[in-house]
C-alpha cells in the first residue's frame, strides 16, 4: 500500500494489527462544523446545529461552486477542457445573477454519491458508487414529493433486497420557503402518550407523532404504527400523507432460543432511510434529501429495541432468559442486549431481507479506509459512530481516525420533528417574509405605538410608565416559516385526507381543498 512520508500527513495507527497510515486529506477541509476549543473537544455532540442559517449568496456560493465544478470535471477526466471552461462561465453568470444556479442531473449525481464518501459518521461507505440518485428537483408541492418518496421506498426495498438511494428535491432559494421533510427517517413507529402518563410505542417519535395528531392524523393506538410522511414544499405548508401498506415491509422478530421472545409479536421495519439531512453540495443547500441504506444487526437489537429510551425491551429479554436484573453484577442488560441483536439478525435472514452483522461491517470499514488512505490521501471518520455496541471486538476498536468534515457532504439542519408547540413560543416568532427596516424608526414607532396603547402620566412631577402584561401572540411558527394561528384553543393548519390535501377550519371542518397562504391565514382573522 502506498502510505504518505510523515511529513505531509497526520499519523495514524492501529494498535492491534501496528498498522501506520498518513492522513493528508483533511487538510482540504475549510468546514467548521465542531465547537472544538484549545481545551475542550466537542466532537461527540450528536449535532452541533442550533438555527437556522441564512440562504447562501454571492461569494459564499461562487467559492464553493468553482471548487466542486473543478472536482468534477477532473473526475471525469475533462479538467481544463473548453466544456469545463464554458460550464464555469454558465454557472458564474448565473450566480450573478440569482445568488444560484442550476446543476445538471450528472453534476447532482456526482455531488450526492461523493458526500456520502464523505460522511465520517457512515461505516457502510465502501459501497459509495452504488448509490442511485433520484433528481427530483422539479417537484414543486408536497403532493409531487409524497410521490417521489414512495417511488424512492419502492426502489429501495426491492422485495427486502435492499439497494441505497437517495431522493434530492429542490436547493433552499431566496424567496421561498425551504423544502423540507419532517421526518427523522422514512418510516418508524409512532408513540402515544396514555392516560396515565406511560408511552406506547416508540418515544423517539413521540412529538413527530403528536405533530403529525395536530395536522389531523390518527393512528390505530398500538404500539408500532407507522407514521406518515410530513413534508413540506416551496409555500412552507405541512401536509402528512400515509405510506402505502405495500411499500413498509416489516419483519417479525423471532428468537432461534426463546420462544417467549417470539410470542411477544414485535418486529421491524426492513428499510433505514434517513430524511432530516441536508446535502451541502457546489455552494448549494438541499434541505430535503432522503436517503437510505441497509440495516446492521445492532443498530436495532442495542440502540432501537435495546435502550432505555427506544423500546427498552433489555428488560423484557432478561426476565425471558432468568437472568438477575436486581444487580449489575450480573450483566443481564449486556447479556439481554446480545440476544435482542441474535433475534434480529436471524428475522431478517430468515425472511431473506438484506442485513450486515457488525463484525463484517467493521471489517468491510476498515478495508475502506485503507483503500481511502491510498486513493486520495485520507478517510474523515467519526470513531464513536462508526464504532457498533460491543466494538471492543472489532478491528475498528484498535484504529485511531482524524473527524473532519470535507465538501460535499450530507450535513445537519435544525430538525422540525422535534418542535413542539411549548417550544415553539420559547423560541420566539419567525416570519415568512424580512422586511429590513432602519433600527432608530423602529424604537421611535414602538414608544409611540406603546404610548398610544398605554400612556404616559405625569403624577407630582414624575412621568409614571404603566404596568404591562406579557405580550399575547397570534400565531406560531413551525420552521421554516409554517404558521399555525391560535383561535379559541384551536389551531388553523392543513392536513390531509386519503392523500388529498385539505382546510381544516377554525371550527374544525374540514373544507374543500385549496391553496392556503400565510397570508390568507392572517386574513381571516
Amino acid at each position: 500500500m502506498k502510505q504518505h512520508a510523515n511529513n505531509e500527513g497526520i499519523r495514524l495507527k492501529n494498535w492491534s494489527t501496528g498498522e501506520v497510515l498518513y492522513d493528508t486529506l483533511h487538510s482540504t477541509s475549510n468546514v467548521k462544523a465542531l465547537n472544538c476549543r484549545s481545551t475542550i473537544c466537542t466532537a461527540n455532540h450528536m449535532n452541533t446545529i442550533k438555527e437556522v442559517k441564512p440562504i447562501r449568496t454571492g461569494d459564499a456560493v461562487l467559492d464553493d461552486a468553482k471548487k466542486f465544478i473543478d472536482e468534477f470535471y477532473a473526475s471525469i477526466e475533462k479538467f481544463g477542457s473548453a466544456e469545463h471552461l464554458n460550464r464555469w462561465s454558465e454557472i458564474k453568470t448565473q450566480i450573478e445573477e440569482s445568488d444560484g444556479y442550476i446543476m445538471k442531473t450528472e453534476e447532482l449525481k456526482y455531488g450526492a454519491t461523493v458526500a456520502w464518501r464523505n460522511s465520517p459518521r457512515c461505516p457502510g461507505r465502501i459501497q459509495w458508487k452504488k448509490l442511485q440518485v433520484f433528481d427530483s428537483r422539479h417537484v414543486g408541492t408536497a403532493q409531487g414529493m409524497f410521490e417521489a418518496m414512495c417511488t424512492h421506498l419502492q426502489y429501495a426495498t426491492n422485495g427486502g433486497i435492499l439497494r441505497s438511494a437517495t431522493t434530492v428535491f429542490p436547493p433552499r432559494q431566496k424567496g421561498r420557503c425551504d423544502f423540507r421533510v419532517w421526518n427523522s427517517t422514512m418510516i418508524g413507529y409512532a408513540c402515544y402518550k396514555q392516560p396515565d402518563g406511560t408511552l406506547l410505542g416508540d418515544p423517539f417519535n413521540l412529538e413527530l407523532t403528536q405533530a403529525a395528531q395536530k395536522l389531523g392524523w390518527a393512528g390505530k393506538g398500538t404500539r408500532q404504527d407507522i407514521l406518515p410522511l410530513i413534508v413540506q414544499a416551496g409555500d412552507g405548508e405541512a401536509h402528512f400523507f400515509d405510506i402505502p401498506e405495500d411499500l413498509v415491509l416489516q419483519v417479525p422478530l423471532r428468537h432461534p432460543k426463546y420462544e417467549k421472545f417470539t410470542d411477544l409479536g414485535y418486529k421491524w421495519f426492513a428499510l433505514p432511510g434517513v430524511s432530516c439531512l441536508k446535502l451541502d453540495c457546489g455552494g448549494l443547500e438541499f434541505s430535503a434529501i432522503p436517503f437510505s441504506g441497509w440495516y446492521s444487526d445492532s443498530e436495532i437489537g442495542s440502540r432501537d429495541l435495546g435502550d432505555k429510551h427506544r423500546f427498552n425491551l433489555a428488560p423484557v429479554m432478561a426476565g425471558i432468559m432468568g437472568l438477575n436484573t436486581e444487580t449489575n453484577e450480573s450483566n443481564w442488560r449486556d447479556l439481554a442486549v446480545s440476544e435482542l441483536v441474535v433475534a434480529v439478525a436471524h428475522s431478517f435472514r430468515e425472511a431473506k431481507i438484506t442485513i450486515v452483522d457488525h463484525q463484517t461491517a467493521c471489517e468491510t470499514f476498515i478495508e475502506h479506509f485503507k483503500s481511502e488512505h491510498e486513493e486520495r490521501g485520507g478517510c474523515p471518520t467519526d470513531w464513536v459512530w462508526v464504532n457498533p455496541p460491543g466494538s471492543f471486538t472489532t478491528p475498528v476498536y484498535h484504529q485511531e481516525v482524524l473527524f473532519y468534515w470535507i465538501k460535499p457532504l450530507y450535513g445537519y439542519q435544525v430538525c422540525v420533528e422535534n418542535w413542539s408547540i411549548k417550544r415553539l413560543y420559547k423560541e420566539g416568532m419567525r416570519f415568512k417574509q424580512e422586511v429590513k427596516i432602519p433600527t432608530t424608526i423602529l424604537i421611535l414607532v414602538g414608544l409611540l405605538m406603546l404610548n398610544v396603547v398605554c400612556p404616559i402620566r405625569v403624577e407630582k412631577g414624575k412621568m409614571v410608565w404603566p404596568k404591562l402584561n406579557p405580550p399575547t401572540f397570534r400565531g406560531l411558527w413551525l420552521e421554516p416559516n409554517k404558521y399555525l394561528y391560535p383561535e379559541n384553543g384551536k389551531y388553523r393548519s392543513l392536513h390531509t385526507t386519503q392523500n388529498k390535501p385539505a382546510f381544516i377550519g377554525i371550527s374544525g371542518e374540514v373544507k374543500p381543498s385549496r391553496s392556503a397562504t400565510v397570508n390568507d391565514q392572517k386574513k381571516s382573522f
